[in-house]
């Protein structure tokens, strides 16, 4: 009796005898015919011989490899439509796995295989070749019959098929659940221990390969035995159904969450910035753990205790991670006044640090600790103050008088820092009304002050918080200016393009801050047509050293004027400074050669009136 055929392709004997042995029994008991090749050439003259139920083929193999033995195979007319199951033991290799299924693959699966899934998949083919052959058979019997019973016996045919694709479809569906269940936890759905080792070995290849490392959060709940003891399994079971929710709620949907078994659960968090998204997120946890479950009739409540791990800093690979990481829950369950713990303890410090600061910058915004001070900006051809940028400051009761560099790039809370932003915008319009109010006479374009932003990054809100500002105040175009750090403009532009359009369409002026510090290029000041450009410091101060410094700041004013972009020069303090800027045509200057920063009503008293002029700073006369 005719058996399908199985074709194994392999070059390595270790591996083809691995193969052959999951698959003997079958064979054994006649299900099917095993046929062994050592290479793709040698198994494209078995395929000329014999027809296959399905070829279990080696992707990586010397001379011919998989890939184009495969596309050999289905060339050819007959073999055209039998089934390839690439083998690899290349693990999440997405590239190699999307060219096999272009070139045909019905399954592609990673050695080490699991036997019950691999003799599955080659039985369900077996099936539908034997089926194949039992019709074939059927058919040269319905070729011979007698005229008169050919259209029943068709009709017959109809039957069979319709009941054979049936049944082959209910055999997919089954192969599908079976699938879920060996990678899906059943209680939850969330990826199961297995799967998600297999994504914490994907995800340290990726690292390795692109340099970013990533964060794990190992979490566990608090009291869960008790609600289990008290209302038993049910409640227990649904309770951890409510946490998975939670926890997929309060994550990216690119983030994994898993379920290792009882009431511990795993989040992986890949991407830039691993530590302070893996603390934000963490909290997010917490607190969304912290609120009361709603089982049957009961409320009940529990805590979350989460530790944290980053990759490669807390372990070489994944089962070391997986260690640490549980080793911080366990601290983090000691110190229930932490239930956020890194790893590393200079981490925690870290973060709590960072959360004393926000805690108390959020008291300082209200109750008025917070103040700006103004650092005019003189017209170098005219003497004249045509402009000032305003500075955060915060009066701390404890520290003193404190720079805005010295607190904010410890807060990361992005409410906060949007308060902050509405508190300096708010402040600035009102200020610059109440200058330019006591400057009538001056002529030009009205008196400017530029902002500098809290947030690190510019968001579409900001001109809502912005126009109805300037709106109150009646304030002409040009009497706000944003500057714009230059990191910001090496980052995404979709989303920046339409906004600083905006921007200049409601009359505020852009300037590019401290350029020279983040080595961004005046192509990017042409593309975004800024106003403005502050030439760094750090230049300024270069200005004639034997290091070409002048050179430098040369370059900058020349190509900046090139691109109709006015230059202001920070942070000058010597006459030395100032006469070469004047030489070499900068616009304006900034710094502690004219003016420090001034409180608000500094800037009011040095110049209302009339305009301030140093004709001994800017003549070049001794």
């Amino acid at each position: 009796m005719q058996i399908p055929k199985v074709l194994l392709v392999n070059d390595d004997q270790a591996s083809l005898y691995a193969l052959e042995s999951l698959l003997l029994d079958a064979a054994d008991q006649h299900l099917y015919e095993l046929i062994s090749a050592g290479s793709g050439k040698e198994a494209l003259r078995h395929v000329l011989r014999h027809e296959f139920a399905v070829i279990l083929l080696d992707v990586s193999m010397p001379g011919m490899d998989g890939f184009e033995t495969a596309e050999a195979i289905h060339s050819h007319p007959r073999s055209a439509g039998t089934p390839i199951i690439f083998i690899t033991a290349h693990y999440a290799d997405e590239l190699n796995r999307l060219k096999a299924y272009q070139k045909g693959a019905a399954d592609y699966l990673f050695t080490p295989v699991i036997p019950q899934i691999l003799q599955a998949k080659v039985a369900v083919f077996v099936e539908i070749a034997a089926k194949n052959m039992q019709l074939r058979i059927k058919s040269d019997e319905l070729a011979r019959l007698n005229q008169d019973l050919r259209v029943q016996r068709l009709q017959d045919l109809e039957r069979i098929n319709a009941e054979l694709e049936q049944e082959i479809k209910e055999r997919k569906q089954a192969e599908q659940r079976a699938h879920e269940l060996s990678t899906r936890d059943a209680l939850t759905n969330l990826l199961n221990r297995r799967a998600l080792i297999q994504q914490l070995e994907h995800a340290v290849a990726t690292a390795d390969r692109s340099g970013v490392g990533f964060a794990l959060l190992f979490l566990d709940l608090d009291k869960f035995k008790p609600v289990n003891d008290t209302y038993g399994h049910e409640a227990g079971d649904e309770l951890l159904r409510q946490v998975a929710a939670r926890l997929t709620a309060s994550v990216r949907v690119a983030d994994i969450v898993a379920r290792l078994g009882g009431d511990e659960f795993v989040v992986l968090i890949e991407g830039k910035s691993a530590s302070a998204n893996a603390a934000r997120v963490g909290r997010k946890i917490e607190m969304a753990c912290a609120l009361p479950f709603d089982i049957g009739s009961n409320r009940l409540k529990t805590a979350a205790s989460i530790g944290i791990a980053l990759y490669p800093e807390d372990g070489a690979n994944a089962q070391a991670l997986m260690k640490n990481a549980d080793t911080a829950m366990y601290h983090a369950k000691q110190h229930t006044s932490t239930p956020v713990q890194f790893f590393h303890e200079e981490l925690n410090v870290r973060e709590r640090e960072r959360e004393q600061w926000t805690l108390e910058l959020r008291k300082a915004l209200a109750a008025g600790q917070l103040e700006l001070r103004y650092q005019p900006q003189v017209d170098l051809r005219s003497g004249d103050v045509v402009a000032a940028e305003a500075l955060l400051y915060w009066r701390h009761p404890l520290r003193g008088l404190m720079q805005a560099a010295q607190f904010l790039p410890q807060v990361q809370e992005r409410t906060l820092l949007d308060r902050i932003d509405a508190w300096v915008v708010a402040q600035s319009c009102a200020q610059v009304s109440l200058w330019q109010s006591l400057n009538r006479n001056v002529q030009g374009p009205p008196l400017c002050i530029w902002i500098n932003l809290a947030t690190p990054q510019l968001h579409a809100d900001l001109p809502q918080a912005l126009l109805p500002a300037m709106r109150k105040h009646g304030l002409p175009s040009g009497s706000i200016g944003i500057e714009l750090n230059e990191k910001l403009l090496l980052g995404p532009t979709e989303p920046l393009a339409p906004l600083l359009t905006q921007l200049q369409g409601m009359g505020v002026h852009i300037a590019l801050d401290d350029f020279g510090s983040a080595r961004s290029s005046l192509a990017a000041c042409k593309r975004w047509q800024l106003n403005a450009l502050k030439i760094d410091r750090g230049f300024v101060h270069g200005i004639g050293n034997d290091e070409g410094g002048t050179d430098i700041v040369a370059a900058v004013v020349h190509l900046a004027k090139a691109l109709s972009m006015r230059v202001i020069a920070l942070s000058v303090e010597t006459r030395q400074q100032l006469e070469v800027l004047q030489e070499l045509g900068c616009h304006a200057c900034q710094g502690e050669l004219f003016y420090p920063p001034l409180p608000a009503a500094g800037l009011l008293e040095q110049t209302s009136d009339t305009p301030i002029n140093s004709p001994s700073l800017l003549s070049n006369e001794e």
